[in-house]
């Protein structure tokens, strides 16, 4: 045996390991054959959780050069028997879905990220709304979710005359539609959040004890994501809600995980409608107010106002309940977005005359990058 393929029978040991996964080392392991795609090299690699058991199928690579042993992060099973005749091409589709989600990963956070460590928040980073609608079977109907579109918010995906309308382009589990100044786009992925990231963040969603557990049966995921030419965060916070919206009304929808959390259809649905009812801004749908209990106080934090070019804010040490910190919070949340307010370190604000509380930027405590600090 290689290094190289011993490298990658370590690699696939390691995986089935992780509690996520296998939980613990394979009961047999081998190489089963190896397949070159995209210029790389990659392993099949069979393996039994017992000692009676079936052989399971599991692919690892991504191997630049014949004297690496270092592959390209393409280390995935979907626990599916192991077929000789069919092998190479599953685990094709394996390592297929596996690029294709990281594609999406990384264009979307990109274009999301400010591209440098000003002081000031980037405009760049505006207007641009992703998340992932999770699944708990590898199902995907984009047919249904054009039909919502269509049914709830008057939006077509489908092809239509006229030079402001673009038709909608689908192809293997993605959708592409161009609508006037849009571009909706979702991409189905089946698989899971990978590395528990989901359940990781849906630790924090206070409004709905449920959500670990129900995060945890999810299988497959629809990428949400929209980008606005037009360069308006609000008006693309408003499709964006109303995209994942109709994502959500799948029968085999369980939540989203966007915004820091992961949101219950249910509450997601109701808050999206009052855009409906009296035109407001579905601000509840795309910044996530968390909370957390020091110590020394009460702590609270913003997570998305990036997605409108603000700054995230963060209040620690409060002495005030949670529900009035939150209240505070979205109410000046509320300000900054819908008034296109930039906070700034050394000013003040208030919503009296007499109430001036400071506001300091600095790293932040419970979000990533410099946050807006406000004494209250």
């Amino acid at each position: 045996m290689t290094p190289q393929q011993q490298a990658a029978i370590q690699a696939m040991t390691d995986w089935l390991e992780d509690e996520r996964e296998l939980g613990r080392k394979p009961n047999k392991i081998e190489i089963a054959g190896e397949f070159d795609l995209h210029g790389m090299r990659y392993y099949l690699i069979k393996y039994k959780k017992t000692l009676f058991g079936n052989w399971l199928l599991g692919v690892c690579g991504g191997y630049e050069h014949p004297s690496d042993t270092e592959h390209c992060g393409h280390v995935f099973s979907e626990m599916t028997p192991y077929n000789p005749i069919t092998a190479e091409q599953e685990a094709t589709a394996m390592v297929e879905m596996i690029r294709q989600y990281w594609m999406n990963q990384a264009a979307m956070l990109e274009a999301a990220q400010p591209q440098d460590s000003q002081h000031e928040p980037q405009e760049e980073s505006s207007g641009i709304f992703h998340g992932f609608v999770l699944l708990n079977t590898s199902e995907c109907d984009l047919e249904q979710v054009k039909a919502n579109l269509l049914h709830d918010w008057n939006i077509s995906c489908s092809p239509e005359t006229g030079e402001e309308r673009d038709p909608g382009e689908e192809k293997e589990g993605v959708l592409v539609c161009n609508i006037d100044n849009f571009t909706l786009a979702l991409t189905f992925v089946d698989a899971p959040v990978p590395n528990g990231e989901a359940e990781h963040f849906a630790q924090g969603n206070y409004l709905w004890p449920e959500a670990v557990d129900v995060t945890k049966t999810h299988v497959a995921q629809i990428i949400v994501a929209v980008l606005n030419s037009s360069g308006s965060a609000l008006d693309s916070g408003r499709m964006y809600t109303k995209l994942a919206a109709s994502c959500l009304k799948l029968p085999n929808a369980i939540g989203i995980y966007t915004s820091g959390t992961v949101f219950q259809p249910e509450l997601f649905l109701e808050m999206a409608n009052f855009m409906k009812t009296d035109d407001a801004f579905p601000l509840l749908n795309l910044v996530y107010f968390g909370l957390v209990r020091s110590e020394t106080g009460m702590n609270a934090y913003t997570y998305g106002l990036k997605s409108f070019g603000k700054d995230e804010i963060e209040i620690l040490d409060s002495r005030l309940t949670p529900s009035e910190l939150r209240e505070f919070l979205i109410d000046i949340s509320t300000y900054v977005v819908e008034h296109d307010v930039t906070l700034k370190d050394g000013e003040t604000i208030g919503f009296t005359a007499e109430q001036k509380l400071p506001i300091t930027r600095s790293q932040g405590v419970y979000v990533d990058g410099e946050s807006l600090k406000i004494k209250y």
